[in-house]
């Protein structure tokens, strides 16, 4: 085997290797920043978008795609990003991912009709792309494998901070100032995070690559991602069955397809196959695309839930799930720092997936009447069986890999979980409306509507429509209507927010299933690794174990 090198030949090849903690900090800090505004932009224009569709006269056709259009591009891009940086190093790429979303921010606030919103918010996630993946990598490069726990479990912190602050800083800004300020306010603290990076992050690559870029394979790519996040986007309005819903989602696979066969072709490919033979690899990417699967629902869901059957505000409704969010930061920072402390993971992967199954199949159990108390306490236990596969599984890809993929392996680690979020998303959207379709009738019977009420109210419509039913009686019983008619829209009102209670509830049961799933592949095939702390990486062509060593 090739002696190892010297710690100055190291430093010459990886020099975020040798930085003072001080510098290592302020790079954190601004890498922190930039998550922070790239998670941030994700869930703030939600509260604000009736508004912008107002003030900008746009269709209802084109009110999901201004939320769409940045989902698409910073997924498409992220997993190039995370190849270029690779190559190019990590410096130059997240200062133009950074820049690229500043400038896309700005452009967003001075939009002047929905379609230029539309398109200045792609601008937005095509840097955005850049920024997730590659604050991950930078922190690959900056910490011994032990190390990054620590530091990690800051990353999913951020994420739920900016989940809570998404919100209500949007609902705040648009009430108070304008629209336009949930876009000018990434400028000023991403130009600090820009300025910071500029400074004082060294460049790190692996030298070894060459430059010839996978061009088709990049092509191939783009097309398939596309039209599957299109077929999954237009689930939430139009049937499988219809040609851009199934038609785009089938073609999707059969462009996926020929993009295996291009990279297992491709001299320097986008997505080198092999890092799938590795089997830490596989199961690590495959457990967080089965954990963002079952989680994305409730973060979509639980807020419609308080909205609608607990009648409070959007703003508020992100309040009511903080349990949810304290018990992922909770648990993103605490298994980082077990981690860090033990060098060991296996175990609380398994034990976090045990907890957020068990929280997922708590929330089962939601009705119209549940306590709030006791709703709190299923999702603190349910965040807090999320927060690791924000953090741990992160450490797991950047241990198993060599250092000169540790960018494109983050960014895949990226990918397969946007991905799996994405399809989630799709999929409860089709079990709530089945659910709510099946569920409507029983309840209404159940909550003392006469069967010839029940047949007429059940008739047609979607749960959209009978939520503004339910919500239309609710200001009736409160208008002072005669006391003859009360019981009688107070029998449609329970029957209805039950049933809607009811079909949320069976939208964790695909959690569930995915949270088992996951436990499976994790128990069963995931290697128990010990991580070491500070030492030399291992040379090009060398195995892992410098960094890594396989438990007895």
């Amino acid at each position: 085997m090739e002696a190892m090198p010297s710690a100055e030949e190291w430093k010459a090849k990886d020099p975020a290797l040798d930085l003072p903690h001080r510098r290592k900090m302020q790079i954190l800090f601004a890498v922190l920043l930039g998550m922070f505004l790239s998670a941030l932009d994700q869930t703030i224009v939600g509260t604000a978008l009736p508004r912008i569709t107002g003030d900008l006269h746009g269709s209802n056709e084109l009110y999901t795609w201004v939320v769409t259009i940045y989902l698409l591009t910073s997924t498409i891009t992220g997993v190039f990003y995370g190849k270029l940086s690779d190559i190019y190093g990590r410096r130059p790429m997240l200062l133009i991912g950074i820049t690229i979303f500043l400038i896309g921010s700005f452009l967003s606030g001075l939009s002047w009709s929905m379609e230029s919103l539309i398109f200045f918010r792609g601008v937005q996630g095509v840097g955005a792309g850049a920024i997730f993946p590659i604050s991950l990598a930078v922190i690959g490069d900056l910490f011994s494998p032990r190390e990054r726990g620590k530091y990690q479990g800051l990353f999913g912190a951020v994420f739920g901070v900016s989940a809570i602050l998404g919100p209500l800083l949007g609902g705040f800004l648009t009430e108070n100032l304008s629209w336009h300020w949930i876009f000018y306010v990434n400028i000023p603290i991403g130009l600090v995070a820009l300025a910071i990076i500029y400074r004082f992050l060294p460049t790190v690559h692996g030298e070894r690559f060459t430059r010839n870029l996978d061009y088709l394979g990049a092509a191939v790519f783009a097309a398939a991602v596309s039209l599957l996040l299109i077929g999954l986007t237009n689930n939430q309005t139009q049937d499988w069955g219809d040609p851009w819903v199934g038609g785009a989602i089938a073609l999707s696979l059969v462009l996926g397809a020929i993009f295996l066969l291009v990279e297992s072709r491709a001299a320097e490919p986008i997505v080198p196959l092999e890092l799938f033979r590795n089997r830490g690899y596989a199961v690590t990417i495959l457990t967080a695309f089965l954990t963002a699967m079952g989680f994305f629902g409730a973060i979509v869901y639980l807020p419609l839930w308080f909205q609608t059957v607990k009648e409070v505000s959007p703003t508020d409704s992100g309040l009511q799930t903080l349990a949810l969010l304290a018990g992922l930061i909770v648990g993103s920072i605490a298994s980082g720092l077990m981690v860090s402390r033990t060098g060991k993971y296996k175990w609380l992967i398994a034990g976090a997936l045990v907890c957020m199954t068990l929280g997922l199949f708590l929330m089962t159990g939601l009705t119209a009447t549940t306590p709030l108390p006791m709703l709190w306490a299923w999702m603190f236990l349910t965040g807090l069986g999320i927060g690791p596969a924000f953090s741990v599984l992160t450490i797991v890809v950047q241990s198993v890999v060599p250092f000169e993929r540790l960018g494109v392996a983050t960014s895949n680690l990226t990918f397969f979980r946007q991905i799996g979020g994405s399809v989630g998303l799709a999929i409860v959207g089709t079990l709530f409306a089945n659910g709510f379709a099946s569920q409507l009738p029983a309840q209404l019977a159940a909550s003392g509507v006469p069967p010839d009420a029940v047949t007429a109210l059940t008739g047609s419509g979607s749960a959209d429509q009978f939520t503004q039913v339910g919500v239309s009686v609710r200001s009736a019983l409160g208008a002072g209507l005669p006391a003859e008619l009360q019981p009688f829209l107070q029998q449609i009102l329970d029957g209805i927010f039950e049933a809607f209670s009811v079909a949320i509830a069976n939208t964790f049961w695909l959690g569930v299933v995915m949270g088992l799933v996951a436990l499976a592949a994790v128990v069963v095939a995931l290697p128990e690794v010990t991580l070491r702390g500070m030492g030399a990486k291992p040379p090009d062509g060398t195995p892992a174990e410098p960094i890594m060593a396989f438990a007895e």
